[in-house]
């Protein structure tokens, strides 16, 4: 875990969300699956204007309207108390009831007509005998509202076919303008200034876009567990607010930078000035972006003014890059390692130590025989597995521990920086894309074999955040190394239903096969890591 005393910012309390519900409405119309939708009172305290699902807050009285209500055998009292909340909130805002008499037969829109929307609802359900149609509402997603903002609530997105005959009147007071929608539809008149809309609804339609009809998203949530789950996170792109899911690239660093939901921090890639993540943390971008770095490869320093720093990955041969680093460590730097050889990482090393009074030692493990020629490398002092570098002063220590990973290269290190739970990744784990492995200096047993023992060390020592070479912070981190071997393995049982298709056939042959769902203008590159993994398959006889 993260020191507190390596925080950026002060530690502030979110505001405790509050328990509400939301319900889609759905129905089949000519041109495919529509949702109901209504426009907020423009005085809301919460998404003035905003075009949203029907739903608000959840009553006790909804807890103790259970014996109103059909259930589902496999439905939670939890999500029963949710679902009567949805219902009744469609029925206040909409003037639509999901119910039915005793004996199953439809509500006629005369008796939901005869219901007062502003007195209590399930007393008059009771009544007139009514069950609450609990048993047709289906969870499909589970939101919490962002930690920066100041009214913050806990949702069931749910979702319920429209109830055949009623028509959708809004109460004119919290909902206006009811109007079934497209979600493609909905989403391009957002993109024209037309139908604003905020984070959770914009990426609720984006899912289900690809639905074609009521009973296609009902029974995708037939399990009764979301099919996501997102307490979203914001910084700033290009000066303008911009919210990020968990499973986005900018979600990690949000995360370990303004852990409190602190809007400040903003993301977009500067390769002129010092990115600082925590106080003894900065990531230092060189200006080599491209297909294969991204928007660029990261040095990093690690350490404070009390303890000197230790620069990792000094980049490519950069005048201006090396003079950058040894600036925002203050002409400071104590050690400089490198997690590999490669032109983009280790290159710098000599030039950042040349500038430095103290001739810093280079870390890092010297280049095999297999390295091509342009990733040659020989550090002043090897750096052995297990090995723990320091820095200290004024009863600060910063502590990293080296991890041989060979893989993407056969000298490839990852570090752990011990006091905080952070590894810097090198190649080996990046952000947005997967890294090659290029034989013969890559191996893709050694790769995989290293994610295992990246693993391994998450469990041993805490480890929340990765911090790659290239992207932006990655976290959870043993959740991506996870996702990454799984995607190796995914990857590698469609090379071999390629070779077990095409037997005897060459790398060109299976690439095609293999990464169909790739641009074929990557295909050069991704037939480097296709050799590696058929060099796994022959060796493990995987193909049969």
């Amino acid at each position: 875990m993260v020191r507190a005393s390596q925080l950026l910012h002060p530690p502030r309390e979110p505001a405790v969300p509050r328990p509400a519900a939301t319900v889609l409405l759905l129905r089949d119309g000519e041109a495919g699956l529509e949702v109901l939708m209504t426009r907020r009172s423009p005085t809301a305290s919460f998404a003035p204007g905003a075009y949203v699902f029907p739903g608000g807050g959840i009553d006790a009285a909804d807890a103790q309207a259970h014996g109103l209500a059909a259930r589902r055998p496999t439905q939670s009292d939890e999500r029963l108390t949710q679902a009567i909340a949805a219902i009744r909130e469609s029925f206040e805002e909409l003037g639509v009831l999901l119910a039915r008499h005793a004996d199953g037969s439809p509500v006629a829109p005369g008796e939901v007509a005869g219901l007062d929307r502003h007195a209590p609802f399930a007393p008059q359900c009771h009544q007139r005998g009514l069950v609450l149609a609990a048993d047709e509402v289906f969870l499909l997603a589970h939101w919490i509202t962002d930690r920066d903002l100041p009214r913050r609530f806990d949702v069931p997105f749910l979702v319920a076919r429209m109830p055949p005959g009623q028509s959708p009147v809004a109460d004119e007071a919290e909902q206006f303008e009811p109007v079934w929608v497209r979600p493609a539809d909905a989403l391009e008149r957002h993109r024209a200034g037309q139908f604003f809309m905020i984070f959770p609804t914009i990426r609720t339609l984006e899912r289900l876009r690809p639905y074609g009809t009521v009973d296609g998203v009902l029974a995708a949530c037939a399990s009764e567990q979301p099919l996501w789950t997102s307490c979203p996170r914001a910084g700033f792109v290009q000066g303008a607010e911009a919210r990020f899911m968990e499973h986005e690239m900018q979600y990690g660093e949000l995360a370990l930078v303004c852990p409190d939901g602190q809007l400040l921090h903003h993301l977009d890639w500067r390769t002129d000035q010092p990115v600082p993540l925590l106080k003894n943390v900065t990531r230092v971008t060189a200006p080599n972006p491209g297909v294969m770095t991204g928007p660029g490869t990261n040095s990093y320093l690690v350490g404070d003014p009390e303890t000197g720093y230790i620069a990792i990955d000094p980049g490519p041969e950069d005048a201006e890059h090396q003079q950058r680093l040894w600036r925002a460590a203050g002409g400071d730097i104590r050690l400089i390692v490198c997690t590999h050889s490669h032109p983009d990482h280790s290159p710098g090393a000599r030039p950042l130590q040349a500038m430095c009074r103290n001739q810093p030692p280079i870390y890092g493990l010297p280049s095999a025989p297999t390295a091509r020629a342009a990733s040659e490398f020989t550090p002043d002092r090897v750096l052995a597995d297990g090995e723990v570098l320091s820095v200290a002063g004024a009863g600060q220590q910063h502590s990293l521990l080296a991890i041989h990973t060979p893989g993407h290269a056969a000298n490839h290190v990852c570090l752990v920086l011990l006091e905080d739970g952070l590894l810097f990744s090198g190649d080996h784990v990046l952000n947005g894309s997967t890294t090659v492995v290029d034989p013969p200096d890559g191996d893709m047993n050694a790769y995989i074999d290293s994610l295992d023992r990246l693993m391994a060390a998450c469990d041993r020592h805490g480890i929340e955040f990765i911090l790659p070479a290239h992207g932006h912070v990655l976290g959870p981190a043993r959740k991506a190394i996870e996702q990454l071997k799984a995607h190796r393995l995914h990857r590698e049982s469609r090379v071999v239903a390629a070779m077990r298709e095409r037997p005897g056939g060459t790398l060109d042959d299976w690439v095609e096969l293999a990464y169909a769902d790739v641009p074929p203008r990557m295909w050069p590159m991704a037939r480097r890591s296709l050799l590696a993994h058929v060099q796994r398959i022959e060796a493990l006889q995987l193909a049969g």
